[in-house]
């Protein structure tokens, strides 16, 4: 009998997640058609904005013909797939050094008076001035634009370890500590379990920087990636072509989130973000 009373239970949690998730698909697809048509009377022939802004339609048909034909040297796609490279080298770089430095911070007093006077002044400094520097050390090419996405998603991610650690309830910790824990044990099976959230937290903030800072990483000497459609549009005086470049960076920017979501659904189910 209670077997059963739990499958209900369980079937009935399934069933009102599946009609939230019908739900808020309808309504995000509700919005974009009502922000489509509020473009598109407000670009009608005629209209002063319609001088200056392509419609929806026009930019649309560019966009998915971009899938077909070269936009420059590559198709859409290509376009895609450079940018999504040099984000994803970026991002993990930062990743590999943002995490640990935000958890010693957070965990170490010595490393956080080490470290945190020094990322307190760098913290407030936009990746977009250090492209001038990142050209000098990295030259014109590959490595100048890893260094300015790896910027972009490098605070976002110290902060979030940092407040991760520091946040941990004190109870949990001197229970453990009560109960004989050493400090790697506390560390290991209390702090970084409770950080874990708020790690992935930063991680969703930094993808979003990331893509944000594509367009300037971009415009240091190249020819491909979403960046250079946006930058080519503007200096053809193309709007077509750069709103499809803006289009294609919001699609791809929010289909990482979405995986990024799923990666922490799973691997954070115990918590209220993970559900």
């Amino acid at each position: 009998m209670k077997v059963s009373i739990s499958g209900a239970k369980e079937k009935t949690l399934r069933q009102m997640k599946a009609e939230e998730a019908a739900k808020n698909v309808l309504c995000a697809l509700i919005s974009i058609f009502v922000f489509c048509l509020v473009w598109h009377l407000g670009t009608r022939n005629g209209t002063k904005l319609g001088e200056l802004l392509p419609g929806p339609v026009e930019t649309l048909s560019y966009f998915f013909r971009g899938f077909a034909a070269n936009i420059g040297t590559y198709t859409m796609v290509g376009h895609m797939i450079w940018s999504f490279m040099r984000v994803f080298i970026g991002y993990v770089i930062a990743m590999l050094i943002g995490i640990p430095l935000g958890v010693a911070m957070g965990w170490s007093k010595t490393a956080n008076a080490i470290f945190r006077p020094i990322f307190e002044v760098i913290r407030p400094i936009p990746p977009i001035a250090w492209i001038p520097l990142s050209i000098v050390w990295f030259g014109i090419g590959e490595g100048s634009k890893y260094f300015i996405i790896f910027l972009g998603a490098f605070t976002a991610m110290t902060i979030n370890a940092y407040a991760g650690v520091t946040s941990v309830d004190e109870v949990l910790v001197g229970a453990a500590r009560m109960l004989g824990a050493d400090e790697k044990q506390v560390f290991i099976n209390v702090v970084m379990p409770s950080a874990v959230p708020s790690i992935f937290a930063g991680l969703q903030i930094a993808l979003s920087s990331s893509w944000g800072v594509v367009l300037a990483a971009e415009m240091i000497r190249s020819s491909e990636g979403l960046g250079w459609i946006i930058i080519s549009g503007q200096n053809t005086n193309n709007n077509v072509q750069l709103l499809a470049g803006i289009i294609a960076v919001g699609v791809v920017g929010f289909a990482s989130v979405l995986l990024m979501r799923e990666i922490e659904r799973r691997l954070c189910s115990w918590t209220e973000r993970g559900r």
